[in-house]
């Protein structure tokens, strides 16, 4: 074997799965020129090229895509093993990458870092905040955060939240001024505030309760965001309804900044889950996140005020 041939190719790797050469840099931590000259290197060596290059995109050719289909599982394997040796040594260092909306950030994960961070000074956290559909394997990250329904097939999930609750608020000005809607019916009357799917570019349906049966709701608005966060704050500005999680409003209806609006009808969404690729040795630093957010969480489930986390389950089919 010519050692020299596996030179560059976890710069190839990583610039295949992200597209970008400066964008593989940031993750490798280094410079984009080094991460070019790399690959450049790598292709020399086996005389083939890999990456079609134009100023704005990089692909992969015919050759690039097979290679990269052959090598990328063994760089990955090679990551694991060292993470077996972190274990081995006692350590628990490295960036562990999560992938997460704005909404979970401020409703969970924010309360949670400060104190993971302080247990383990070995370890860096990036965290990339995206509310539409993330391919956390071609993106690069250890794990990502999402409602139970939406997560990729064939992930490894560990359960933070066993349901979320949905809601609908109104600020006490806007309900001055335009009244409290009757009923589900009454809400074409009012200005909603919409939520376009950041991913798809699709309006939102608000999924809420008639009785015992679940509906779903077009609303019409001048507003229309992109995150739950811009949502409630608009809720907050007065310039309509907003559909949300009940949790990230708590704060505001138990003290009046906000008022909840037809509360019969408000439903329950699967919980949020944290989930990975399924590997056979799971990095030393994401166990020691999980293992932190369930002793974080556990002490205010059993009060019954904050969901648990159970153990980490096995792959299951779920809504992408």
């Amino acid at each position: 074997m010519n050692l020299t041939r596996l030179d560059g190719l976890v710069a190839f790797v990583t610039v295949a799965q992200k597209r970008s050469f400066t964008a593989a840099a940031a993750a490798l931590e280094v410079t984009p020129p080094a991460v070019s000259q790399a690959v450049k290197q790598l292709e020399a060596r086996l005389g083939v090229l890999l990456l079609h290059r134009t100023t704005r995109s990089v692909g992969l050719t015919e050759a690039g895509g097979r290679f990269l289909a052959r090598v990328a599982p063994a760089v990955t394997e090679l990551d694991e093993a060292a993470a077996e040796l972190e274990d081995d040594r006692g350590g628990t260092s490295g960036v562990l990458r999560l992938n997460a909306p704005h909404v979970v950030h401020a409703m969970l994960l924010r309360p949670l870092l400060p104190g993971f961070l302080d247990a383990h000074p070995g370890v860096q956290v990036e965290l990339v905040l995206e509310d539409g559909f993330v391919d956390i394997v071609a993106g690069g990250f250890d794990a990502g955060v999402r409602l139970g329904e939406s997560v990729q097939r064939d992930m490894v999930t560990a359960q933070l939240t066993p349901h979320e609750r949905t809601c609908m608020v109104a600020s006490p000005a806007y309900v001055a001024r335009h009244g409290m809607p009757a009923s589900l019916d009454a809400l074409r009357g009012h200005a909603c505030v919409r939520y376009r799917f950041p991913t798809s570019g699709a309006i939102y349906r608000w999924e809420l309760l008639r009785g015992t049966r679940r509906v779903e709701v077009k609303v019409e608005g001048r507003i229309t965001v992109s995150d739950s966060l811009s949502m409630m704050d608009a809720a907050l500005d007065g310039l309509g309804i907003a559909y949300t999680f009940e949790r990230q409003v708590a704060p505001a209806l138990a003290d009046g900044r906000l008022l909840p609006v037809l509360p019969k009808s408000w439903p329950t969404q699967p919980g949020f889950h944290l989930y990975y690729p399924n590997r056979r040795q799971l990095p030393a630093k994401l166990r020691a996140f999980i293992d932190h957010c369930r002793a974080a969480l556990a002490p205010a489930a059993a009060a019954g005020s904050n969901p648990r986390i159970p153990r980490t389950r096995a792959p299951r089919d779920a809504q992408g």
